[in-house]
């Protein structure tokens, strides 16, 4: 490959924002096989995942049984794609004020959209809806077997706050409410009027699609 076409030339000349993402990650992995170079690897992994939203979603190991790619590299594209999701928050030092469910859902959608198990999340919101406190909850399953109102309440009743909102994520990507998610909200709903604390709303996290019960239910 000419220098003047490999990722890392074309980077300092031309700019990070005009690189593919096959480029992108050669730069991360490096170095590629004996029988692929580094843009053949990057292009076969991103064709095999599905772009970056799939190598987002595997496990270290998955990587690492990848053929020329192993810890290290592994490590470094982990790291690189942990990144990006941090960049994409908003930190706790900020104020984030919750207007509506579309930005509940921007706040912790790129943690919970890629993620292989369901998680519930639990936002804390003052008198003005900013949010207090970003909390996860039931790695692992969310349904009603597991999920105690008395959980979903108790930071907001320590903080004394008015309001929570709740999110938890579908991992087939696809977020239509299930019935046991409609009455589990309708349960949380009238559990929060004997605590005069309010539920604003319950999100469910698809990829890349999100659904609140605020507006399906009307309650």
């Amino acid at each position: 490959m000419p220098v003047d076409e490999r990722p890392r030339e074309r980077l300092r000349n031309e700019g990070a924002e005009n690189l593919s993402q096959s480029e992108l990650l050669a730069i991360i992995l490096r170095t590629g096989t004996v029988q692929d170079n580094v843009i053949e690897l990057s292009t076969r992994l991103l064709a095999k995942y599905g772009g970056i939203k799939g190598l987002a979603r595997i496990s270290f190991a998955e990587l690492c049984r990848e053929h020329g790619v192993g810890e290290a590299k592994a490590a470094q594209l982990l790291a690189a794609l942990e990144i990006g999701k941090r960049l994409s928050r908003v930190t706790s030092e900020d104020k984030y004020q919750i207007r509506s469910a579309d930005d509940a859902a921007r706040l912790i959608k790129m943690d919970m959209m890629y993620l292989t198990h369901e998680e519930m999340r639990i936002l804390v919101l003052d008198t003005k809806n900013n949010v207090i406190e970003n909390i996860a909850r039931y790695k692992g399953t969310v349904n009603s077997s597991v999920l105690r109102a008395a959980e979903v309440f108790r930071a907001a009743v320590i903080r004394n706050c008015p309001s929570v909102i709740i999110a938890h994520n579908h991992p087939s990507g696809d977020p239509t409410p299930s019935p046991e998610d409609i009455e589990v909200t309708r349960q949380l709903v009238e559990a929060g009027k004997h605590l005069d604390i309010e539920l604003l709303d319950h999100l469910i996290i698809g990829n890349p699609r999100h659904v609140s019960l605020k507006e399906r239910l009307h309650w």
